[in-house]
């Protein structure tokens, strides 16, 4: 709002055009048509249409009425305040704005979408959404907005300017909207409450979003795909996808990103900088301040976000939404490459380094890098020895608790992960995905070596070993060396046999031993010849088999 837009109720003495004094009656009347504020500064200034009051603190200069206006903005005086939050303003126009947002009263609507709001000005940049318009044009990159504000933020990923600092922790932003949520984190204030399901939010534009899981509105299209979004910032990021446009670039890589947030969140794997603290446990995050929600809600136990095909419930909305392509099939991020889809855009990531070969993550300990974080992490824990999460059955620790969830199904029996060809079921997605591309012979891994493909990752490391000779995990019982499989060696020492047979109680050193022997029980043999016709209860079986029909003999014992 206009910093003069309270002048009506301070100039009680008002003049008309004559410059003689009106009746009151006559000078409500005026005070009518006068109830937009940007007609009321023009009015006032109508009689010299001179700024002559200059601002000691900043020079700039504004009329009687505005310099008052203007200095609250340096003494910090914020005179009128919301009778139902105690939110205060600089002047009456802004209160009057504010209190929508209480009463709901949004008086300008769009007469193409018939989307409302509380401003007039939102409406006006709103409708460029519909007519395309952007008129504010950036002088380095010749990026365009549809908002002035947009591009003095957009401005600031040039010159790297952060004016807005955080008083508690010294955190800087590029815009007053990112420090107040930022703000929030240390005051956990949320004013802004669903009715329909009693969440809070921090602002209100967030209460609105959420608001749409309830009435399933996606009022933003994408005009090449067809996919619907609830917000155009979704959409516009969604965009990018099709054109490729990666508009941020990292100074030190020259990695570029779609989003300025994605930048600045990779900028940390340079910096190490892990700015959100968890207050219980001390833990720090480098990602984001969801991160560190998340990260507190396992303290807490809230899962606030609920599936309503399976039950299943999430700590955060996109969890939500990434689990709900599960059941609906939707796979919207498309590699440019090879076609290959995925539910969310971090499998895309992941997935194109197949591609690129990028290993971003690396070892602080022996060097080592890794494709994902998740990896990384994982390999970490190999130098520090930790396990904190045990099986309360058989007592065996593991790193993750993802890890322990799938060795709970080896006591369970859990599978449910279902073939849609052949009915087999698995514990885990991944083993399912592996299973399928049985039916489809798909091998995505190739060696750049030789040319051979493999039907999954680790298959084609394990191959490489074969180029290089690297034999990188010793035996400390034995000393053999082993180029993978080095803890299911070390079990022929222990004599550890971990899996058991729920039917029969024998054990294996290995889950794979086990699920070949559950087949002696339930007569699967979910491996066909495509030839004959005829099953097998093992891939090595079928292989075998297969032989027969090219002439070829599989060596016997006595010939290996």
């Amino acid at each position: 709002p206009s910093p003069n837009s309270d002048l009506l109720l301070e100039k009680r003495d008002y003049r008309g055009s004559s410059g003689e004094p009106q009746q009151p009656h006559a000078a409500e009347e005026a005070e009518k048509s006068l109830s937009r504020s940007e007609h009321l500064i023009k009015h006032l200034q109508r009689p010299t249409g001179k700024r002559t009051h200059c601002c000691s603190d900043c020079g700039k200069r504004f009329t009687s009425s505005g310099i008052k206006i203007h200095q609250r903005t340096h003494t910090g005086e914020k005179p009128y305040s919301c009778d139902q939050c105690g939110k205060s303003f600089t002047t009456s126009g802004s209160l009057n704005l504010h209190q929508r947002t209480h009463t709901g009263e949004k008086p300008y609507s769009c007469d193409q979408c018939g989307k409302s709001f509380g401003q007039s000005r939102e409406l006006t940049v709103h409708q460029r959404i519909h007519t395309g318009e952007k008129p504010y044009s950036c002088g380095q990159c010749g990026k365009s907005f549809g908002h002035s504000g947009q591009l003095t933020v957009h401005q600031r990923t040039h010159t790297g300017e952060k004016p807005y600092s955080c008083d508690q922790c010294g955190m800087s932003y590029t815009t007053s909207g990112s420090l107040n949520l930022h703000q929030r984190t240390h005051t956990g204030e949320k004013s802004y409450i669903c009715d329909q399901c009693g969440k809070s939010f921090g602002r209100s534009c967030h209460l609105t979003q959420h608001q749409r899981i309830h009435t399933g509105e996606k009022s933003y299209s994408c005009d090449q795909c067809g996919n619907s979004f609830t917000t155009s910032g979704s959409l516009t990021l969604h965009r990018r996808i099709h054109t490729g446009e990666k508009p941020y670039s990292c100074n030190q890589c020259g990695k570029s990103f779609t989003t300025s947030s994605q930048l600045t969140l990779h900028q940390r794997i340079h910096t190490g900088e892990k700015p959100y603290s968890c207050g219980q446990c001390g833990k720090s995050f480098g990602q984001s301040s969801h991160n560190l929600l998340s990260h507190q809600r396992t303290h807490t136990g809230e899962k606030s976000f609920s599936c309503n095909q399976c039950v299943k419930s999430f700590i955060t909305s996109s969890e939500l939404t990434v689990h709900q392509r599960t059941h609906t099939g939707e796979k919207p991020f498309c590699c440019d490459q090879c076609g290959k889809t995925y539910i969310s855009s971090c499998h895309l990531t992941r997935h194109q380094r197949v591609h690129t070969g990028e290993k971003p993550f690396h070892c602080s300990d022996c060097g080592k890098r890794f494709s994902s974080s998740q990896n990384m992490k994982k390999h970490q824990k190999t130098h520090t020895g930790e396990k904190s999460y045990s099986c309360n059955q058989c007592g065996k620790s593991f790193t993750r608790p993802d890890s322990l969830k799938l060795h709970q199904r080896t006591h369970t029996g859990e599978k449910p992960y279902s073939c849609n060809q052949c009915g087999n079921s698995f514990s885990t997605s991944r083993v399912l995905t592996k299973h399928q591309r049985t039916h489809t012979g798909e091998k995505p891994y190739s060696c750049t070596q030789c040319g051979k493909s493999f039907s999954t990752s680790s298959y084609l490391t394990i191959h490489q070993r074969t180029h290089t000779g690297e034999k990188q995990y010793s035996c400390s019982q034995c000393g053999t060396r082993f180029s993978c499989a080095l803890t299911v060696h070390q079990r022929i020492h222990t004599g550890e046999k971990p899996y058991c047979c729920a039917q029969c109680g024998k054990r294996f050193i290995t889950s794979s031993d086990l699920t070949l022997h559950q087949r002696t029980h339930t007569g699967d043999k979910p491996y066909s010849c495509d030839q004959c016709g005829k099953s097998f209860a093992s891939s090595s079986d079928l292989t075998r088999h297969q032989k027969t029909h090219r002439g070829e003999k599989s060596l016997s014992c006595d010939q290996r």
